[in-house]
């Protein structure tokens, strides 16, 4: 469990460095965020500035709270109740039709949608594994080598979580004119 424990914290906070860095990038990068975050909460300005600078609190929180043992159960669960709500909101979007685009790590101009709550919820189940391996984690000993594996295993899972639009758009069917049928 410890091995799991250590991938799940590794990759959980991979996920939240790369998405504060991607909002505090540059003014152009925050501002880009804040943005998103109103068309996709629908909300006057002034309200989803502050909700824009809590998110951006909560994800430093994450990733401080994931890496200190002491602190990593109560990171994860920060970041599985994050997630939630993140998926709550992009699902509230959809129905109202909103499709502004993913700014979860940087300036995509991918609209959000099921694939993003997709990858939020396998996420959430990610900090929940990780929160029960944690906790279930008694032994402190742990060998370098499975420390070194679970690790290259957070990295190795990391790209494919940053660059889901890119992927879907692999996998998407395309229009060609002059073709009745999509690819």
């Amino acid at each position: 469990m410890t091995y799991v424990a250590v991938a799940c914290r590794a990759l959980v906070f991979g996920v939240f460095l790369c998405s504060l860095i991607s909002k505090l990038r540059g003014p152009v990068a925050y501002s880009s965020f804040v943005a998103s975050a109103g068309e996709l909460l629908g909300r006057p300005r002034r309200g989803v500035a502050a909700a824009a600078a809590g998110t951006v609190i909560a994800e430093a929180a994450v990733t401080v709270l994931v890496v200190i043992p002491a602190t990593a159960p109560t990171g994860l669960a920060l970041a599985a109740a994050l997630l939630a709500a993140f998926s709550v909101a992009v699902v509230l979007a959809m129905r109202r039709g909103q499709r502004s685009p993913c700014r979860c790590f940087g300036a995509s101009e991918t609209p959000l949608g099921v694939p993003h709550v997709v990858r939020n919820l396998l996420l959430v189940v990610v900090c929940l594994v990780g929160l029960v391996a944690t906790t279930a984690t008694t032994d402190g000993s742990r060998h370098p080598a499975g420390i070194a594996v679970a690790l290259t295993v957070a990295a190795a899972v990391l790209p494919f979580i940053l660059r889901l639009d890119d992927l879907v758009a692999l996998f998407r069917p395309t229009y060609h004119p002059g073709n009745t049928r999509r690819k």
